[in-house]
């Protein structure tokens, strides 16, 4: 059996070498010819999954080692009968984790406190629920707007997306959708900006489609919003680079990057292959994730600055504004090679491990301040 993966799939050869022979291609490189003989495909979200791709080939088998479907024509798959996976939830406590990292920076900069803040989360799926948790742990002040759940729970606790334009910041956590009630493409247009506070923050790691890159450019520089959070962008890899520029942390689409996320991405995918071709599984993510190379932190509990030791203390585990640093050196390199390095930042994305692969020395499990250490992910010794 021939299986043809994205290159940036962890692990995918070691995994799915019990199946057959994988052969790994770069992402935007899986081609029509790519596929022709092959009997599975599994790609990340770069690669578009449609007839154009598929007709005329053996493919039996489709799967996504990502939470978002956007990039696969699913009725396409239902019409062919080929089989299909993805991994829902496998990166939320990721892109959960990123969004905490981002605001810890954008408080230090601003000096600014986030408990009592307000946030507003617009989508409230396996990422939006983890990012409402993590925040609230922090103190915040949580907003939730999620129309489809509003109108299948009925919970009074999804509120109209108007009702958000109040809070300090406003972070966006839905699919991308072109059409229907609900539909997501440019929903942060000119008029959301207008009607968000002077003084908040914008803060999207859905995707680029949700936000209108000139509305957003006009936005900040016109001081309508004091900033923006930025880990997804209109078509990626050629991403604006006037917006990158004006961006208060921008990254290359690696909020979901944890290297836990991606192996457990892979082994929901594995998993489900296994099941369709009727063989054993033979891997775990246990199998694969090594130590985390900070497995411990001592903290001084008597430091008066709680948010100060939170920073200082995740820092130790991601440091947002490195992938900041080596997003921006997109503007130094020519036009032509500007994609090219956008891609290579997430082809070669360094191991980050999540919050709760470290132990905090010296924060009481009563006590306010590990309480919240505890709420972001961390553990407790």
């Amino acid at each position: 059996m021939k299986i043809v993966a994205d290159t940036n799939i962890p692990f995918v050869e070691d995994c799915f070498s019990s199946l057959g022979d994988v052969v790994v291609v770069a992402g935007r490189q899986i081609s029509a010819e790519t596929v022709k003989d092959a009997d599975a495909l599994l790609v990340r979200s770069v690669t578009k999954v449609d007839a154009g791709l598929l007709d005329g080939s053996s493919v039996k088998y489709v799967a996504t080692a990502t939470i978002g479907t956007d990039h696969i024509d699913l009725d396409y798959l239902n019409e062919k009968g080929i089989a299909f996976a993805y991994a829902p939830g496998s990166n939320a406590n990721s892109v959960a984790e990123y969004v905490v990292a981002a605001l810890l920076a954008a408080a230090k900069k601003h000096k600014f406190t986030l408990e009592g803040r307000s946030i507003g989360i617009v989508g409230v799926g396996n990422v939006g629920a983890r990012v409402a948790e993590k925040t609230a742990g922090l103190g915040m002040r949580v907003l939730l707007n999620d129309p489809p759940l509003q109108r299948q729970t009925g919970d009074a606790k999804y509120l109209p997306l108007e009702e958000l334009f109040g809070c300090d910041l406003i972070t966006m956590h839905t699919p991308l959708t072109f059409e229907g009630e609900d539909k997501t493409y440019h929903l942060a247009d000119k008029d959301f900006f207008e009607r968000m506070k002077p003084d908040a923050f914008f803060i999207n790691t859905s995707r680029g489609g949700v936000h209108d890159t000139e509305a957003l450019k006009e936005a900040i520089s016109s001081g309508s919003i004091k900033g923006a959070i930025l880990d997804v962008w209109e078509n990626e890899p050629a991403i604006d680079n006037e917006l990158l520029l004006k961006a208060e942390l921008s990254t290359p689409h690696i909020a979901g990057y944890s290297y836990d996320g991606k192996v457990a991405g892979m082994i929901m995918i594995y998993k489900a292959a296994c099941e369709f071709f009727g063989a054993e599984a033979e891997h775990t993510a246990a199998d694969i994730l090594p130590e985390a190379t900070t497995g411990q932190i001592t903290i001084d509990a008597a430091e008066k600055d709680e948010q100060r030791i939170i920073q200082d203390t995740v820092q130790q585990v991601y440091v947002v504004n490195r992938d900041d640093f080596n997003t921006r050196e997109i503007l130094i390199v020519p036009d032509e090679q500007r994609s090219q390095w956008f891609d290579d930042l997430r082809k070669d994305y360094p191991i980050r491990r999540e919050f709760q692969n470290t132990q905090i020395i010296g924060a009481g499990k009563d006590s306010k301040l590990g309480k919240k250490l505890e709420a972001i992910g961390f553990k407790l010794a």
